[in-house]
Protein backbone atom coordinates (compact mmCIF):
# COMPACT_ATOMS: atom_id res chain seq x y z
CA UNK A 1 0.00 0.00 0.00
CA UNK A 2 1.26 3.48 -0.83
CA UNK A 3 1.82 6.28 1.64
CA UNK A 4 -1.43 7.92 0.50
CA UNK A 5 -5.01 7.41 1.58
CA UNK A 6 -5.70 4.04 3.25
CA UNK A 7 -8.11 1.69 1.48
CA UNK A 8 -11.75 1.71 2.50
CA UNK A 9 -13.64 4.56 4.12
CA UNK A 10 -13.53 6.71 7.23
CA UNK A 11 -16.95 6.56 8.90
CA UNK A 12 -18.19 8.19 12.08
CA UNK A 13 -19.51 5.45 14.37
CA UNK A 14 -20.64 6.23 17.91
CA UNK A 15 -18.86 9.57 17.85
CA UNK A 16 -15.49 8.17 16.68
CA UNK A 17 -14.14 8.19 13.13
CA UNK A 18 -13.30 4.60 12.23
CA UNK A 19 -11.41 3.13 9.31
CA UNK A 20 -13.79 0.63 7.65
CA UNK A 21 -13.46 -1.68 4.65
CA UNK A 22 -16.26 -3.61 2.95
CA UNK A 23 -15.44 -5.97 0.07
CA UNK A 24 -17.08 -8.78 -1.86
CA UNK A 25 -20.76 -9.65 -2.12
CA UNK A 26 -23.29 -11.95 -0.53
CA UNK A 27 -24.09 -12.57 3.15
CA UNK A 28 -22.20 -10.32 5.53
CA UNK A 29 -19.35 -11.33 7.83
CA UNK A 30 -17.40 -9.07 10.16
CA UNK A 31 -13.74 -9.78 10.96
CA UNK A 32 -12.29 -8.32 14.17
CA UNK A 33 -8.63 -8.93 15.10
CA UNK A 34 -6.92 -9.39 18.46
CA UNK A 35 -5.42 -6.98 20.95
CA UNK A 36 -3.67 -4.06 19.27
CA UNK A 37 -4.11 -5.48 15.76
CA UNK A 38 -5.55 -3.96 12.59
CA UNK A 39 -7.65 -4.58 9.50
CA UNK A 40 -4.59 -5.80 7.60
CA UNK A 41 -4.17 -8.81 9.88
CA UNK A 42 -7.10 -10.52 8.09
CA UNK A 43 -5.57 -10.01 4.65
CA UNK A 44 -4.76 -13.73 4.03
CA UNK A 45 -8.38 -14.71 4.77
CA UNK A 46 -10.23 -12.05 2.78
CA UNK A 47 -9.63 -13.39 -0.78
CA UNK A 48 -11.01 -16.76 0.33
CA UNK A 49 -14.25 -15.11 1.49
CA UNK A 50 -15.04 -12.29 -0.93
CA UNK A 51 -16.30 -14.59 -3.75
CA UNK A 52 -19.00 -15.75 -1.32
CA UNK A 53 -19.40 -13.08 1.37
CA UNK A 54 -19.48 -9.34 1.93
CA UNK A 55 -16.44 -8.98 4.18
CA UNK A 56 -16.42 -6.09 6.66
CA UNK A 57 -13.26 -5.09 8.52
CA UNK A 58 -12.65 -2.10 10.75
CA UNK A 59 -10.00 -0.70 13.05
CA UNK A 60 -11.06 -0.23 16.65
CA UNK A 61 -10.49 3.28 18.04
CA UNK A 62 -6.82 4.25 18.01
CA UNK A 63 -5.75 1.19 16.03
CA UNK A 64 -4.88 0.95 12.34
CA UNK A 65 -6.08 4.22 10.85
CA UNK A 66 -9.00 4.91 13.19
CA UNK A 67 -9.20 8.03 15.34
CA UNK A 68 -8.16 7.77 19.00
CA UNK A 69 -10.53 6.36 21.56
CA UNK A 70 -12.55 8.62 23.81
CA UNK A 71 -13.55 5.99 26.38
CA UNK A 72 -11.86 2.79 27.64
CA UNK A 73 -13.12 -0.39 25.96
CA UNK A 74 -15.94 -2.51 27.37
CA UNK A 75 -17.56 -5.66 26.01
CA UNK A 76 -20.91 -3.94 25.57
CA UNK A 77 -19.38 -0.91 23.87
CA UNK A 78 -17.37 -3.08 21.46
CA UNK A 79 -20.48 -5.09 20.60
CA UNK A 80 -22.31 -1.83 19.95
CA UNK A 81 -19.39 -0.68 17.80
CA UNK A 82 -19.75 -3.73 15.58
CA UNK A 83 -23.47 -3.01 15.25
CA UNK A 84 -22.69 0.64 14.51
CA UNK A 85 -20.23 -0.24 11.76
CA UNK A 86 -22.83 -2.49 10.12
CA UNK A 87 -25.45 0.27 10.43
CA UNK A 88 -23.09 2.82 8.87
CA UNK A 89 -22.62 0.50 5.89
CA UNK A 90 -26.34 -0.13 5.55
CA UNK A 91 -26.11 -3.79 6.60
CA UNK A 92 -29.04 -4.20 8.97
CA UNK A 93 -29.59 -7.94 8.49
CA UNK A 94 -27.87 -10.82 10.30
CA UNK A 95 -24.08 -11.12 9.99
CA UNK A 96 -21.53 -13.76 10.88
CA UNK A 97 -19.18 -12.23 13.45
CA UNK A 98 -15.58 -13.43 13.63
CA UNK A 99 -13.33 -12.53 16.55
CA UNK A 100 -9.67 -13.36 17.04
CA UNK A 101 -8.05 -13.49 20.49
CA UNK A 102 -9.30 -10.53 22.57
CA UNK A 103 -11.90 -9.70 19.91
CA UNK A 104 -13.50 -13.07 20.63
CA UNK A 105 -14.90 -11.35 23.74
CA UNK A 106 -16.38 -8.63 21.53
CA UNK A 107 -17.82 -11.06 18.97
CA UNK A 108 -19.48 -13.22 21.63
CA UNK A 109 -20.86 -10.11 23.35
CA UNK A 110 -22.34 -9.00 20.02
CA UNK A 111 -24.03 -12.37 19.52
CA UNK A 112 -25.52 -12.23 23.02
CA UNK A 113 -26.64 -8.59 22.88
CA UNK A 114 -27.77 -8.56 19.24
CA UNK A 115 -29.10 -12.09 18.65
CA UNK A 116 -31.44 -10.98 15.86
CA UNK A 117 -28.45 -9.56 13.98
CA UNK A 118 -26.24 -12.64 14.37
CA UNK A 119 -26.09 -15.26 11.61
CA UNK A 120 -23.08 -17.10 13.02
CA UNK A 121 -20.20 -16.80 15.46
CA UNK A 122 -16.58 -17.82 14.78
CA UNK A 123 -13.98 -17.54 17.55
CA UNK A 124 -10.42 -17.78 16.22
CA UNK A 125 -7.97 -18.91 18.92
CA UNK A 126 -10.01 -16.70 21.18
CA UNK A 127 -9.06 -15.43 24.60
CA UNK A 128 -10.42 -17.65 27.38
CA UNK A 129 -10.64 -16.56 31.02
CA UNK A 130 -12.40 -18.94 33.37
CA UNK A 131 -14.36 -17.33 36.22
CA UNK A 132 -12.97 -13.95 35.21
CA UNK A 133 -13.08 -11.17 37.77
CA UNK A 134 -12.25 -7.51 37.19
CA UNK A 135 -8.99 -6.38 38.70
CA UNK A 136 -9.19 -3.80 41.50
CA UNK A 137 -8.64 -0.07 41.03
CA UNK A 138 -10.02 0.10 37.49
CA UNK A 139 -9.90 3.89 37.45
CA UNK A 140 -6.28 3.97 38.55
CA UNK A 141 -5.31 1.33 36.00
CA UNK A 142 -7.05 3.27 33.26
CA UNK A 143 -5.29 6.48 34.26
CA UNK A 144 -1.95 4.68 34.45
CA UNK A 145 -2.41 3.25 30.95
CA UNK A 146 -3.16 6.72 29.62
CA UNK A 147 -0.13 8.16 31.39
CA UNK A 148 2.16 5.42 30.04
CA UNK A 149 0.84 5.95 26.53
CA UNK A 150 1.45 9.68 26.76
CA UNK A 151 4.95 9.16 28.15
CA UNK A 152 5.84 6.61 25.44
CA UNK A 153 4.61 8.93 22.70
CA UNK A 154 6.37 11.98 24.13
CA UNK A 155 9.64 10.04 24.33
CA UNK A 156 9.30 8.90 20.70
CA UNK A 157 9.30 5.23 21.68
CA UNK A 158 6.52 4.12 19.31
CA UNK A 159 8.45 5.31 16.27
CA UNK A 160 11.70 3.81 17.58
CA UNK A 161 10.37 0.50 18.89
CA UNK A 162 6.79 -0.05 17.69
CA UNK A 163 7.46 -1.69 14.30
CA UNK A 164 10.22 -3.91 15.73
CA UNK A 165 7.99 -5.07 18.60
CA UNK A 166 5.22 -5.82 16.12
CA UNK A 167 7.59 -8.01 14.08
CA UNK A 168 8.77 -9.84 17.20
CA UNK A 169 5.17 -10.49 18.28
CA UNK A 170 4.29 -11.96 14.89
CA UNK A 171 7.40 -14.13 14.89
CA UNK A 172 6.47 -15.52 18.30
CA UNK A 173 2.80 -16.08 17.42
CA UNK A 174 2.92 -17.82 14.05
CA UNK A 175 4.63 -20.94 12.79
CA UNK A 176 5.68 -19.10 9.64
CA UNK A 177 7.45 -16.41 11.63
CA UNK A 178 7.50 -13.71 8.96
CA UNK A 179 5.14 -10.74 9.12
CA UNK A 180 3.26 -10.54 5.80
CA UNK A 181 2.18 -6.94 6.41
CA UNK A 182 4.28 -4.50 4.34
CA UNK A 183 6.94 -2.67 6.33
CA UNK A 184 5.62 0.78 5.38
CA UNK A 185 2.15 -0.11 6.68
CA UNK A 186 3.59 -1.42 9.95
CA UNK A 187 5.58 1.79 10.31
CA UNK A 188 2.57 4.03 9.57
CA UNK A 189 0.52 2.34 12.27
CA UNK A 190 2.72 0.81 14.97
CA UNK A 191 5.13 3.72 14.74
CA UNK A 192 2.51 6.11 16.11
CA UNK A 193 1.69 7.11 19.66
CA UNK A 194 -2.01 6.75 18.81
CA UNK A 195 -1.73 3.00 18.26
CA UNK A 196 0.59 2.55 21.25
CA UNK A 197 -1.94 4.28 23.52
CA UNK A 198 -4.83 2.14 22.21
CA UNK A 199 -2.84 -1.07 22.65
CA UNK A 200 -1.91 -0.18 26.23
CA UNK A 201 -5.53 0.64 27.05
CA UNK A 202 -6.87 -2.62 25.58
CA UNK A 203 -4.31 -4.51 27.64
CA UNK A 204 -5.14 -2.58 30.82
CA UNK A 205 -8.87 -3.32 30.50
CA UNK A 206 -8.51 -6.95 29.36
CA UNK A 207 -9.73 -8.60 32.58
CA UNK A 208 -12.52 -6.07 33.00
CA UNK A 209 -13.85 -6.98 29.56
CA UNK A 210 -13.49 -10.70 30.33
CA UNK A 211 -15.44 -10.29 33.58
CA UNK A 212 -18.13 -8.27 31.82
CA UNK A 213 -18.58 -11.08 29.30
CA UNK A 214 -19.02 -13.54 32.17
CA UNK A 215 -21.92 -11.42 33.41
CA UNK A 216 -23.44 -11.22 29.94
CA UNK A 217 -23.36 -15.01 29.69
CA UNK A 218 -25.60 -15.24 32.74
CA UNK A 219 -28.30 -12.95 31.36
CA UNK A 220 -28.09 -13.13 27.56
CA UNK A 221 -28.18 -16.57 25.91
CA UNK A 222 -26.48 -17.15 22.58
CA UNK A 223 -28.84 -17.29 19.62
CA UNK A 224 -29.26 -20.72 17.96
CA UNK A 225 -26.80 -20.03 15.13
CA UNK A 226 -23.74 -21.97 13.87
CA UNK A 227 -20.91 -21.36 16.33
CA UNK A 228 -17.29 -22.39 15.81
CA UNK A 229 -14.29 -22.36 18.10
CA UNK A 230 -10.99 -22.73 16.23
CA UNK A 231 -7.97 -23.54 18.41
CA UNK A 232 -4.42 -23.28 17.10
CA UNK A 233 -1.89 -25.99 17.97
CA UNK A 234 1.78 -25.97 17.04
CA UNK A 235 2.02 -29.73 17.56
CA UNK A 236 4.50 -29.42 20.41
CA UNK A 237 2.21 -31.36 22.78
CA UNK A 238 3.70 -29.40 25.64
CA UNK A 239 1.91 -29.13 28.96
CA UNK A 240 1.16 -25.48 28.22
CA UNK A 241 -0.34 -26.31 24.84
CA UNK A 242 -2.46 -29.14 26.22
CA UNK A 243 -3.80 -26.85 28.92
CA UNK A 244 -4.57 -24.12 26.41
CA UNK A 245 -6.41 -26.55 24.14
CA UNK A 246 -8.38 -27.90 27.11
CA UNK A 247 -9.56 -24.38 27.87
CA UNK A 248 -10.60 -23.80 24.26
CA UNK A 249 -12.42 -27.13 24.24
CA UNK A 250 -14.23 -26.23 27.47
CA UNK A 251 -15.31 -22.92 25.95
CA UNK A 252 -16.71 -24.74 22.93
CA UNK A 253 -18.68 -27.02 25.27
CA UNK A 254 -19.99 -23.99 27.19
CA UNK A 255 -21.16 -22.35 23.96
CA UNK A 256 -22.39 -25.62 22.40
CA UNK A 257 -20.02 -24.82 19.56
CA UNK A 258 -18.29 -26.91 16.92
CA UNK A 259 -14.66 -27.29 18.11
CA UNK A 260 -11.74 -27.63 15.71
CA UNK A 261 -8.05 -27.94 16.49
CA UNK A 262 -6.02 -26.49 13.62
CA UNK A 263 -2.43 -27.72 13.38
CA UNK A 264 0.26 -26.72 12.84
CA UNK A 265 -0.63 -23.13 13.59
CA UNK A 266 0.30 -20.41 16.01
CA UNK A 267 -1.94 -17.91 17.75
CA UNK A 268 -2.09 -15.85 14.54
CA UNK A 269 -4.13 -18.62 12.97
CA UNK A 270 -5.34 -16.34 10.16
CA UNK A 271 -1.73 -16.10 8.98
CA UNK A 272 -0.82 -19.77 9.34
CA UNK A 273 -4.09 -21.38 8.24
CA UNK A 274 -6.38 -18.84 6.55
CA UNK A 275 -8.29 -21.61 4.79
CA UNK A 276 -9.41 -23.05 8.15
CA UNK A 277 -10.81 -19.67 9.18
CA UNK A 278 -12.57 -19.25 5.84
CA UNK A 279 -14.04 -22.76 6.05
CA UNK A 280 -15.58 -21.98 9.45
CA UNK A 281 -17.07 -18.72 8.17
CA UNK A 282 -18.46 -20.46 5.10
CA UNK A 283 -19.86 -23.20 7.30
CA UNK A 284 -17.81 -26.36 6.83
CA UNK A 285 -19.82 -29.54 7.53
CA UNK A 286 -20.73 -29.70 11.21
CA UNK A 287 -19.24 -32.74 12.85
CA UNK A 288 -18.10 -33.21 16.43
CA UNK A 289 -14.68 -32.13 17.73
CA UNK A 290 -12.13 -32.43 14.94
CA UNK A 291 -8.55 -31.72 14.04
CA UNK A 292 -7.63 -30.00 10.79
CA UNK A 293 -4.08 -30.91 9.76
CA UNK A 294 -1.98 -28.93 7.37
CA UNK A 295 -2.45 -29.62 3.69
CA UNK A 296 0.17 -31.95 2.24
Amino acid sequence: MSEGRPPGRMLRVGGTVLHVLAEGSGPVCVLSPGLGMGWFDWEPVVPLLTPHRTVVRFDRPGLGFSAPQTEPPTAEAEAARIAGVLDALGHTGPATVVGHSLAGFHAEAFARLYPERTAGLVLVDTSVEENARPLPARGLRTAAARARGHAFATAGLPRALGPALRRLAVRASSVGGADPVPADLVRRTYGTGRVARALLMENARYFDVAAELERLRADHPLPPVPTHVLAAATGSDSRFERRRLDRQRALAALLDAHFTTVAPAGHLLMYDRPEAVAAAVLEAPRVHSTTVPAAP
